[in-house]
Parts: structure tokens; sequence; C-alpha cells
């Protein structure tokens, strides 16, 4: 088969497959580990509206020592808290690093994502679509970290 067949069959088979969704998965290590990603994202995000990491874990599915683990292992990385004891009633809430992370990272990985998607466009077959749901601060997806 010359090459030029073989291109055109390989372009005729991408255009019949249904238009794949781009998916993105960052995250950033540290020679202890992972560092921070859309685990650790999610996990302070439930922290921030429901105010306690114990009700996070449990909507995500983990034990509050594992949970405490994660975030105890991205504070000592860090060299600051990302938690704090609330005032004035039980719980915790996010201190202003916790805030600037999940903010930055969100916009970080939206930026990451705009740029594969373009390139995905130019350099494959298929009309790649953009992913339509989380992660956002705030939305669930499968824990991971």
């Amino acid at each position: 088969m010359s090459a030029k067949k073989s291109s055109e069959s390989t372009l005729n088979a991408a255009a019949d497959v249904d238009a794949p969704t781009l998916r993105v998965h960052l995250w950033l290590e540290s020679g202890g580990g992972m560092l921070f990603g859309l685990g650790r994202v999610q996990l302070l995000a439930l922290v921030e509206s429901l105010g306690s990491l114990n009700k996070a874990a449990k909507a995500l599915g983990m034990s509050y020592r594992a949970a405490w683990g994660r975030i105890k292992r991205t504070e000592e990385a860090l060299g600051e808290a990302l938690l704090a004891k609330a005032s004035g009633r039980k719980g915790y809430e996010l201190t202003p690093l916790a805030v600037t992370l999940l903010k930055d990272f969100a916009l970080w990985h939206q930026e990451v994502e705009a740029y594969a998607l373009e390139r995905a466009k130019v350099r494959l077959p298929w009309n790649v679509k953009p992913f339509a749901g989380p992660p956002s601060a705030g939305e669930a997806e499968p824990p991971r970290s």
C-alpha cells in the first residue's frame, strides 16, 4: 500500500470515530511525592463549602485520616498551613494561601487545557472537543491524589 493510501485510510478511520473529549490531569510533585493536584483542589473546596475536613473526606469517599495526611504532606512541602481552626465553631476554614491555590490552580488548569485543545486540533485527525465538566473548585470528579 502506498504512503498516500495509508495516510488516507488513517484519516478516514479517524473521521469515523466520535469526536473525542480532551481530558488533562495535572499535578505537581516534590521530592516527597504528590504536592498538589485535582484531588487536593476537591478536598480544599469541600472543606471551604462544608466547613469540615471530616465531611469533606466523607464526601470524597476517603477517611478523615487519609484526608488529613494529604493536607499535612502538602502543608509540610509548602512550609505553610492550608487549613486553620474555624473561629467560633467546630471545623476548619481555608487559609489565604489555600484560597489563592484553589483559584490559581483552576486558572492554570484551564490555560493548559485550552492550549492542549488548540494543539490537538492542529496535530490530531479528530475534531477534539473540550471537557465540559470539572475541574473547578467545588465540583466533583473522582477523587485522586
